[in-house]
């Protein structure tokens, strides 16, 4: 399953508008942009409350492009692109999609000195060629977090450790894939000081050897995330992981859950925005990622989108109580996306045997 399905299901956010400060204008000519994001409620969202407030800024249309999930639209714009064409001049990408059309040099290669913005963005958050080209800036981010059920757990846990407590025999509901649940990454925070140890095989079956520790306690290895949430809420699997902002939405609406950020860190996720190298409105799809970088912008997407900043907390005018809502100052879990895209293959081939098979 995709990694952002989830978003589907969100539910608006409901706050006041803020004051956007407006980007260069291009000046000649009127000029039109296709944007591609995630379908359903994640595109109604850049419909309502993104695109008009860019064009109104910019001069720039916006065509709004619904993406299919995983990996299909990475093949549409490659084989797009060897024709020339661009079924969208921007794109956001889950970050296994973008290295891949990166190692094929699908992205263009874009001026960082056009989009003065990009300052605002964290360095993993900007994604480059070798020879230091941008081809990648953050988009959108959320959090993976531990969620319990407040009637069973009436004290929040704080680390992952509690995932191999035997007292949490037969309770927990994971995610079933080893490329979306980044169980590997947890574990080598939570046990090996950090994620160093996945950099080769031998350190990742070492990873996975502790990881499998945990599958006693296991319940449920879930991809119908609507499945889990349900069986969190009744309490009967009532520990997990699960996504933070979601969570937050079901326990405001009364239900019996929590989600809590681990010592360790939550699980940072994340989507990009990308060129297609056959798009020939690269100047405006500069203006459009330097438009999304502003904290302005990051902070009316946690408010109307219920996304975490791609940028520093200090940056936006969020509250205390938006900011909780949609993230944490703690230091998160990054997912070696590299590791999944070097090894593949090997990974889903050790994950069945020796974890969720």
């Amino acid at each position: 399953m995709s990694t952002i399905s989830h978003l589907s299901r969100r539910k608006f956010l409901i706050a006041t508008g803020v004051a956007l400060s407006a980007p260069t204008i291009l000046s000649a000519g009127k000029h039109s942009l296709k944007v591609g994001t995630y379908g359903g409620y994640f595109q109604d969202s850049f419909d309502s409350y993104i695109y008009p407030d860019f064009t109104a800024a910019t001069g720039i249309d916006v065509e709004s492009i619904g993406e299919p999930t995983g990996e299909a639209w990475l093949v549409q714009l490659e084989a797009a692109a060897r024709a020339g064409q661009a079924p969208a001049d921007v794109s956001m990408m889950a970050q296994t999609p973008r290295l891949k059309g990166q190692k094929s040099e699908l992205w263009a290669r874009l001026d960082a000195g056009a989009m003065p913005n990009l300052e605002n963005v964290p360095d993993h958050f900007v994604h480059r060629y070798d020879d230091g080209a941008v081809c990648g800036v953050g988009a959108v981010s959320w959090y993976i977090t531990l969620v319990t059920n407040t009637d069973t757990y009436p004290e929040a846990p704080g680390s992952w450790k509690t995932l191999w407590d035997p007292a949490n025999a037969d309770s927990l509901g994971l995610l079933a894939l080893v490329s979306n649940s980044f169980l590997l990454e947890v574990t080598a925070s939570t046990w090996f000081g950090g994620t160093a140890i996945l950099d080769t095989e031998d350190g990742i079956l070492q990873v996975m050897d502790k990881l499998a520790e945990v599958r006693p306690n296991v319940r449920l290895w879930y991809r119908d995330e609507g499945q889990f949430q349900q069986a969190l809420e009744t309490g009967e699997i009532p520990m997990g992981q699960y996504y933070h902002d979601v969570t937050g939405l079901a326990a405001a609406d009364g239900k019996p859950v929590r989600s809590t950020f681990p010592a360790e860190g939550g699980i940072l996720d994340s989507g990009s925005w990308s060129v297609s190298r056959a798009s020939q409105q690269q100047d405006a799809a500069q203006v459009f990622i330097d438009y999304m970088c502003q904290p302005e912008i990051q902070s009316k997407l946690s408010r109307f989108v219920g996304t975490a900043p791609v940028i520093n907390r200090e940056l936006t005018d969020l509250t205390d109580d938006e900011f909780d809502a949609v993230a944490s100052d703690i230091p998160p879990i990054l997912p070696r996306y590299d590791m999944y895209d070097l090894r593949s293959d090997w990974l889903n081939q050790k994950w069945t045997e020796l974890i969720a098979g």
